[in-house]
């Protein structure tokens, strides 16, 4: 019982890493600023573009977008550090979240900086300002808050490669994937985990719990209709938790996507809905998913849900 009580610290002590708490007033570029409408947004940029397309997707899957997603493309972008090749505003309800910017993006929004950026596994990073750059290719993003938690800089839109709106082919199922193999051990699960995500890093804990030594960070798994950030927690060598980070706007496309797998939730709170014999866990006050061994589960069942 000690063992699951600590799983249980270690269950709700939260996620990879803890971004500073910031106002998103501040101008990004050419006064444009964050939650601003599409049309507020094209005006502004209006004069300093060459030109523009904006690709309306009529069934989102953007992770922040409820009920409307679209994607303003520029083509070089005039600003006060110079022109940037491509850049893609992307509005989830009509409210800007997410901005990628690519070909001469570095010198514009990162050297042209006086403070230092940090490290963050191949990312150059300003937490408080939501900006994160790849500076081998030369693409940098700009996020809100709600952007940064399911790490949507590790996402390249592939509407401003393609210039267009395209299908995207994301798998939409809501089932666990099956490489997920809650109780394996490590040694026999991160190749798989690795051969199914566009890249893993590996995150030694602090060993403040015993069951938590090591976190799996894998990158681009194709769940629900978007690629996603899986947070896959081992303790003494086995994996007992696993987060899928999820967006608030695609909550009822994610819930409607476990029903259709694993039928009608077994307990419903403001917070949580469990499926699958409570192993699966739709997080409401957090957006993620939230995978538990079948022993975990049943801890959880009774001592934290109280059935």
């Amino acid at each position: 019982m000690q063992t699951l009580i600590k799983m249980t610290m270690l269950l709700f002590c939260g996620v990879v890493i803890t971004f500073s708490v910031r106002a998103q007033s501040e101008t990004v570029f050419n006064d444009v600023h964050f939650y601003e409408s599409l049309a507020m947004v094209k005006e502004k940029i209006g004069p300093d573009v060459v030109s523009h397309t904006v690709v309306q997707i009529d069934d989102p899957s953007f992770p922040l977008a409820e009920k409307s997603e679209s994607h303003l493309l520029c083509t070089n972008l005039k600003t006060k550090n110079g022109t940037i090749a491509q850049v893609v505003f992307t509005f989830a309800d009509d409210r800007l979240h997410y901005i990628e910017a690519r070909g001469n993006a570095i010198t514009n929004l990162l050297e042209s900086r006086k403070d230092t950026a940090d490290s963050y596994m191949h990312y150059k990073v300003h937490f408080k300002d939501g900006l994160f750059a790849d500076v081998e290719k030369d693409i940098v993003w700009l996020l809100t808050d709600e952007a940064m938690h399911p790490n949507l800089n590790t996402w390249e839109n592939p509407y401003l490669s393609q210039g267009k709106a395209i299908d995207l082919g994301y798998l939409q199922s809501g089932k666990v994937p099956e490489f997920i193999e809650m109780g394996a051990d490590l040694e026999s699960l991160r190749p798989k985990l690795e051969a199914n995500s566009h890249f893993v890093h590996e995150q030694k804990l602090d060993g403040s719990d015993p069951n938590a030594q090591l976190q799996l960070n894998c990158f681009g798994v194709e769940y629900a209709g978007f690629p996603r950030k899986i947070e896959a927690r081992f303790g003494d060598g086995r994996l007992n938790v696993a987060w899928i980070l999820t967006g608030k706007g695609e909550e009822d496309r994610i819930r409607q996507k476990l029903m259709a797998e694993y039928g009608e939730p077994i307990f419903v709170n403001e917070a949580w809905e469990m499926f699958n014999d409570w192993t699966i866990g739709l997080r409401k006050d957090k957006p993620e998913v939230l995978l538990l061994t079948k022993e975990l589960g049943q801890f959880y069942k009774k001592e934290y849900f109280k059935q």
